[in-house]
């Protein structure tokens, strides 16, 4: 995954090869960024916010996101529902 902090509003890119760009409003310093990715992903993904976690690249704009109770082939075919991400 690839974070965009500081944008003008929160939203889910597309994807960059296999992974997804995001970007959040929310500045880079003290894990505001990194929860709101995680809040983003939660609600476009209808689960609830506990289950998304970073758990790699807290500092990066790389971060590895884990789903839980979700494969990542739902995970993508969620994000194409409900947001309109296609693949890429």
């Amino acid at each position: 995954m690839k974070v965009v902090p500081g944008a003008s509003r929160d939203s889910i890119a597309g994807w960059l090869g296999d992974a997804l760009k995001v970007r959040v409003s929310a500045p880079p310093e003290k894990g505001k960024a990194n929860a709101a990715v995680e809040a983003l992903l939660a609600e476009a993904l209808g689960v609830a916010p506990p289950s998304v976690r970073i758990v790699a690249g807290q500092s990066s704009a790389r971060k590895q996101v884990e789903v839980a109770g979700l494969t990542a082939a739902q995970i993508r075919e969620r994000l194409e529902e409900s947001s309109g991400v296609m693949s890429g």
